[in-house]
């Protein structure tokens, strides 16, 4: 897939890894539309690089379903769908107020997992109505997992159940959709420098940085960017989930 003639929507694109993402691919000569709920701040980055936005709740059919229908719109078609919207938790299973709020464990699932596959599925059926490229695709989904999803720390039971959901549906996902020619793929970061951590401050950034094998710093969110620019360029990568963690194994 050619970067300059891709049209992509990038859901949690107002911040963190999807802006980042949407950055790299307007620039690579892409066409974007990103989907938040952050309606303040997603006009505002789609602004500034020349993007579409439209609002979205990523768990709600209808909401979903009615942000693929303006992508479509606004690209023309869709050839690729990557999926950055979620929510982190800290929540232990039993702490000192009591167990785990059975609520928050159910939105964060809802969020990250859910709401990846109700995006994910409604891109689909409109990459199935492209014309096949070479090697006969379609598309490209590419959602975001967590290393947490195979070494997940106390307090993060829901988090990680959640992107262990993400990347145990990856194959399964790309067996689904290879009749019609669509890649998926997922990444599992590691702890990247986002807005979040920033304003953690620099001894909390230490800390973390000092975890990590090599280099021995967090991630950049352009780093996320490049791997899923490489993920759309690159035919062969399919069904696979991606660690980008500078060799960080969770103690």
């Amino acid at each position: 897939m050619q970067i300059s003639k891709t049209r992509a929507i990038i859901t949690g694109a107002a911040s963190g890894l999807g802006e980042a993402t949407a950055r790299a691919l307007k620039a690579g000569g892409a066409e974007v539309m990103i989907l938040d709920r952050d309606v303040a701040r997603g006009e505002a980055v789609a602004r500034e690089i020349g993007a579409g936005f439209t609002e979205v709740d990523v768990t709600d059919e209808v909401s979903t379903a009615r942000a693929i229908a303006a992508a479509g719109e606004y690209l023309g078609r869709l050839d690729a769908c990557i999926n950055c919207a979620g929510i982190a938790t800290a929540e232990r299973t039993l702490g000192r107020k009591g167990p785990h709020g059975l609520e928050s464990f159910r939105r964060t699932v809802d969020i990250n997992l859910t709401g990846t596959f109700n995006v994910l599925r409604l891109a689909a059926a409109a990459m199935a109505e492209n014309e096949p490229g070479e090697d006969g695709q379609r598309g490209v989904i590419v959602n975001t997992a967590s290393i947490a999803a195979f070494d997940g720390q106390k307090g993060q039971a829901a988090y990680a159940a959640s992107k262990a959901g993400i990347a145990g549906m990856t194959l399964p996902l790309a067996r689904d959709l290879a009749s019609l020619g669509i890649r998926v793929m997922a990444i599992a970061p590691g702890i990247f420098l986002t807005p979040m951590l920033i304003g953690l401050g620099e001894e909390v950034i230490e800390g973390l940085s000092a975890d990590v094998t090599f280099p021995r710093r967090l991630g950049r969110p352009e780093e996320f960017a490049s791997l899923v620019r490489h993920i759309l360029e690159n035919d062969y990568l399919n069904g696979e989930v991606i660690r980008l963690d500078g060799a960080l194994r969770m103690q």
